[in-house]
């Protein structure tokens, strides 16, 4: 299953970003059920949310995903949306 979780970053957070950029990404590599992700950007061209396809087996593990990232974990995220999705193009 395709899920699509898109998380908005608390208004001035970039710096919480960047310090656990790193333990996220080694997150991203060790847990292996990310198909694809990168940050979504604000109107200057800062990092300011993630959107991220994880390929898991259900919600539930979506959800506990979602719930183990060092970003989560931070206290980066104002929002976080989990929404199951389709690929047609790619």
């Amino acid at each position: 299953m395709l899920i699509a979780l898109i998380a908005r970053d608390k208004p001035d957070h970039l710096q919480t970003r960047v310090d656990n950029r790193a333990a996220h990404l080694a997150y991203i590599e060790e847990t292996g059920v990310v198909a694809q992700a990168g940050p979504l950007l604000d109107q200057n061209g800062e990092m300011a949310g993630s959107l991220i396809i994880l390929d898991v087996e259900d919600m539930a593990t979506g959800e506990a995903w979602a719930a183990a990232d060092p970003y989560n974990k931070a206290g980066l995220f104002e929002a976080v949306e989990l929404i199951t999705w389709k690929k047609v193009i790619g």
